[in-house]
């Protein structure tokens, strides 16, 4: 029973935009947007320090609704009245929100180790156990050493050698689709590719049991209702784990007794040079949360990319100029290190739509940032979606204008967190070179194979209940070239 349950509400998640994301009119969400509740102190504050004022929002879900609904919109309305440190209530918790570059680099450098992962356990950790993300200090520090065997510049020349020909096949097969919803075409090819270049396989007939868990995984973290009831977020979230433990175990035996080039059988190998290796479960628990880092986050990026160049014909022209002068071969990673264009565009996407818009954190002690008092056990969020559009760090921050970041302007130069769709500090992405070369050599490919456009007047909404993603699957009119 609870089975079918999951696939009829999975089966309308897919298609259905969440509450959050029905479109009312623009006074309605003026209101809600608008609406103000008291203002108290977090904590009070020592002696020299100042508490960290903020308020509740509205009773029991505080404003958990009001950052899915209007995402960048609402970080920038709190950093606006607030500053850079503030709290709000979400999810039954207060949770500290850190915004601007100054206080994000306190908290992503954490000279004081006052910053624990332990944020994230709060959302994720029964969908994404003991993945990279979650671990903290010395066993972080282990473990990240232990898998940088698998993204050595060899290895990402062996991965970009075998995800290009996936690519072609995948965009290739897209030309009797003029009007597809691209995102989810994206989220598919990105799993297909994610499954041949981390695992040496094909997608097979479990290629969409195995998308819906990873999709269910991500969106549990932020469910209201966080008890498995049939049909809720935090139930599929939970199925879905169990669905890609049991996948990537069965699989584990024939890697561990393989000499092959993809990542799962590169970390059942990889060796530091005192000996350290990876258990089982550890294999397991890692090979989850990298195909979902994987293929989420470049599936999020090229659909951004995707939208502002079918909005900015001219600069999907000109990307396309650069990608035919390569010729009909399937480019190696040399050749998509010349693609300068697509960096320009690559980068102005991630700062328009960051993939991971907030970084979870718990103080482990007493600390302060920018002198607001911050004490032990306090949830924090840190949040790149307001860095990404400081007027004081960008030129018209809301225009897409991938300029900015050429050798004449470098305006994410300003600051070294005015852009950081990566994190920093000691937990920066540890796949982001991979996920570069996925996404660019994935552009290529639809610049060599078509045109594409969006409706005149239309602007993506983007849905931000978990990682953002268009509420309505970004809708685009391709065209064969």
């Amino acid at each position: 029973m609870a089975n079918a349950v999951e696939k009829v509400t999975g089966a309308l998640r897919e298609r259905v935009p969440p509450l959050t994301s029905i479109p009312l009119p623009r006074s309605v969400d003026q209101r809600w947007l608008g609406a103000t509740w008291p203002v108290r102190e977090l904590a009070p504050a020592p002696p020299g320090l100042k508490p960290v004022l903020g308020d509740e929002g509205p009773p029991v879900i505080g404003h958990a609704l009001d950052f899915m609904r209007f995402g960048i919109e609402f970080g920038l309305k709190r950093y606006e009245t607030y500053g850079p440190v503030s709290w709000m209530g979400a999810f039954g918790r207060r949770i500290v929100a850190l915004s601007g570059p100054e206080a994000t680099q306190i908290a992503l450098v954490n000279k004081d180790k006052a910053f624990s992962q332990e944020g994230w356990k709060f959302f994720i950790e029964q969908f994404f156990d003991r993945g990279l993300m979650l671990l903290d200090f010395g066993e972080h520090h282990l473990h990240r050493r232990i898998m940088q065997a698998a993204f050595t510049r060899q290895r990402l020349t062996g991965y970009v050698d075998q995800m290009g020909p996936a690519l072609r096949e995948g965009i290739a097969a897209w030309a009797d689709r003029p009007n597809p919803r691209i995102y989810w075409s994206l989220k598919q090819l990105t799993l297909d590719v994610a499954t041949r270049v981390f695992m040496g396989m094909r997608s097979g007939d479990d290629a969409a049991m195995i998308n819906r868990a990873f999709v269910n995984s991500v969106r549990a973290g932020t469910a209201i209702v966080r008890f498995p009831v049939p049909g809720g977020r935090w139930a599929a979230g939970l199925h879905g784990r169990k669905v890609l433990e049991r996948y990537f175990s069965a699989n584990l035996p024939v890697k561990r007794a393989s000499d092959g080039d993809d990542l799962f059988t590169a970390l059942c190998h990889a060796t530091t040079e005192d000996g350290d290796r990876f258990t089982d479960s550890d294999v397991v628990n890692h090979m989850i949360f990298l195909m979902m880092a994987a293929h989420d986050t470049s599936t999020i990026t090229s659909a951004a990319a995707v939208y502002h160049l079918a909005k900015n014909p001219e600069w999907q022209e000109r990307a396309r100029q650069e990608s035919l002068a390569l010729g009909d071969d399937v480019p190696d990673i040399e050749a998509l290190e010349t693609l300068t264009t697509l960096d320009l565009v690559i980068k102005e996407s991630l700062r328009l739509v960051a993939p991971v818009p907030s970084l979870a954190r718990k103080t482990v002690k007493d600390t302060e940032v920018l002198g607001h008092f911050i004490p032990e056990g306090t949830l924090v969020g840190v949040s790149p979606t307001v860095n990404h559009f400081s007027p004081e760090h960008w030129t018209d921050p809301m225009r897409f204008d991938p300029d900015r970041f050429g050798e004449e302007r470098r305006e994410d130069k300003s600051h070294r967190y005015a852009w950081m769709p990566f994190g920093g500090g000691a937990h920066k992405c540890i796949g982001l070179h991979f996920g570069t070369f996925e996404v660019k050599a994935l552009l290529h490919e639809m610049l060599r194979a078509y045109r594409w456009s969006v409706p005149e007047g239309y602007t993506a909404r983007w849905d931000y209940v978990s990682l953002p993603v268009p509420a309505d699957g970004l809708p685009i009119r391709l065209t064969t070239r």
